[in-house]
Formats: structure tokens, C-alpha cells, sequence
């Protein structure tokens, strides 16, 4: 049986992939534009990245519900930004929030950073990677203890690295 915040989050990530978002400007508490570590072109981002990951990265997109791998990821390991390597997430902190998308209770310290999102006509806080700004999703506050966060993440701005001994490692 869906649950409300399935539902939900199925209505707004399909109004997301069909373009909502992009009629509702995304929009950034004000303020000058910030600077990150890892910066690159506009053009060096299109060679870097799939399209599927720069319109989530680099345009603020979100992935259909459902559709990465990583939301179904148990192994042990670090989720990283696809966008520039940048350790964000352990596994330790994931669990099953039954919306569709990875979800984890808390980031590694100091690994993501907050803007006001306005876009989709509500206020939510949007999380970036604190190396390069791509935006990886929203977090919101009716996730499980012992922080009661849910960081819901798009699959697709993120890699998994497996801890050493883990099927799929590198060695």
C-alpha cells in the first residue's frame, strides 16, 4: 500500500521530469554567487557528466522515483558526488524511506551544503555537494532517529565506493 510520502514524492518527481521545475526558477537565499573548490565550464561539466547526471547536478533536475540502483545499494562503503569524487554519505547512515530515491540520516561532516529552494511553489532545503555545488537532493525533517533528517538524494548524482572485502571493491 502506497504511503502518503510516496505519493507525494511520485506527484513532484513527476512533475520535476516533465519540466515543472523548470517553469518555477530555482531559486538561492539571496546573495552573491558561491565559490567552490572544484569549479569547472559550463562545457567541461557537458563532457564530464552524463546528461541525465548534469541535468541533476548542474540544473537542479531530479531522477524518476525508483529508477537508480543506488536506492536499492545494502554493501558497505561511501557515497560520493559523481560529479567530482567528493565523499558524502556513509552506509551506515542509509535507510529504506520508501520514497523511491537513497536516503540516509546524516552526511559526512562537513561533505554537503544548504540553499532555500522555492521552486515547485513550497520551501524546501536543497543539499549540494560542499566541493563542487552540484545538487544531489533535499533534506527534510521526518527521517528516523537518531537525527530525525532524511536526506533524499538523486541515485544519479551519486557513486558508491564499496569498503575493501566488499564484493565489487577496488583494490
Amino acid at each position: 500500500m502506497p504511503t502518503r510520502r510516496s505519493l507525494v514524492a511520485l506527484g513532484l518527481a513527476g512533475a520535476g521530469g516533465w519540466g515543472l521545475s523548470r517553469l518555477v526558477p530555482h531559486a538561492e537565499a539571496a546573495g552573491p554567487q558561491r565559490r567552490f573548490p572544484f569549479e569547472l565550464t559550463d562545457a567541461e561539466w557537458r563532457r564530464r557528466l552524463t546528461p541525465a547526471q548534469f541535468r541533476v547536478l548542474r540544473d537542479h533536475g531530479t531522477e524518476r522515483p525508483f529508477s537508480s540502483p543506488l536506492d536499492q545499494e545494502k554493501r558497505r562503503g561511501v557515497f560520493a558526488c559523481a560529479g567530482c569524487g567528493y565523499q558524502l554519505f556513509r552506509s551506515e547512515t542509509k535507510y529504506d524511506s520508501g520514497t523511491g530515491w537513497p536516503s540516509f540520516h546524516s552526511p559526512i561532516p562537513n561533505a554537503v551544503g544548504y540553499r532555500d529552494d522555492f521552486s515547485l511553489f513550497m520551501r524546501r532545503t536543497e543539499v549540494h555537494c560542499a566541493n563542487c555545488g552540484g545538487h544531489l537532493g533535499h533534506v527534510f525533517d521526518d527521517g528516523p532517529p537518531p537525527t530525525g533528517k532524511r536526506y533524499c538524494m538523486n541515485g544519479v548524482a551519486m557513486t558508491f565506493m564499496p569498503d575493501a572485502g566488499q564484493p565489487g571493491a577496488r583494490s
